[in-house]
């Protein structure tokens, strides 16, 4: 059996995005990449001690589980902009709605959008028929143009990089409830659309051919 990193399916795939993020931005096909996330909500069982003068900031380790949260990370690479969802738990209604909001608040204006998104079962189409009435999923549909990464491949979603930078900066600590979690969260979001920071991409086929040589299959040639 061929391993999946030796799959020619995933060269092709990885290839397809590759160059989908190296091609010029189309203002009327806005590309977005989207990403889940969960996190652990933690309360503070002693309040935390500040930093002072030869003293380091310290917490007490013994903290009060409060569940847990999801966040939907939705990000416009060529544009600068992201956008993140904080629910309770991340199923296809949750995705089905985000998709609506993409197409209906974000992006209204849009002939239609690509979303790049990795091969999570509530990815589909057919959620928005579960979430809506049929009329309603099919216009969002219309709307979408949804790209997958390659299984074992979500490493080419831009959206991880996002999701990265926000863990960095803003979630490697505890965070008591879900409000306190959303109003972090839009803080982040706000301050880093204003700076209209994006996404310099310059990994493309080529360079992938020449980094991951063992990833690409042998031709192999019909008798």
């Amino acid at each position: 059996m061929i391993p999946p990193e030796r799959d020619a399916h995933f060269v092709a795939r990885m290839e397809a995005l590759l160059a989908l993020y190296l091609a010029p931005p189309d203002p009327d096909v806005p590309l977005i990449c989207l990403d889940e996330a969960g996190k652990e909500l933690h309360a503070h069982t002693r309040a935390p001690q500040p930093l002072t003068f030869g003293q380091p900031a310290r917490e007490d380790p013994e903290y009060d589980r409060h569940g847990s949260a999801s966040l939907f990370m939705c990000c416009a690479p060529h544009l600068g902009w992201r956008h993140v969802t904080v629910t309770d738990q991340r199923r296809r209604v949750e995705w089905a709605h985000m998709m609506r909001e993409l197409v209906d608040v974000h992006f209204p204006n849009a002939e239609r959008l690509i979303v790049v998104l990795d091969n999570l079962n509530t990815h589909t189409y057919g959620a928005l028929y579960h979430v809506f009435p049929a009329p309603e999923a099919r216009r969002i549909a219309r709307k979408l143009d949804l790209r997958f990464t390659p299984v074992h491949g979500s490493w080419l979603n831009i959206a991880e990089i996002e999701l990265r930078v926000l863990s960095d900066q803003c979630l490697r600590r505890r965070v008591a409830t879900r409000e306190d979690l959303a109003r972090e969260v839009t803080a982040w979001v706000t301050e880093r659309n204003a700076a209209g920071i994006g996404v310099d991409w310059r990994f493309g086929p080529d360079d992938a051919r020449r980094a991951m040589p063992t990833v690409y299959p042998e031709p192999v040639c019909a008798s």
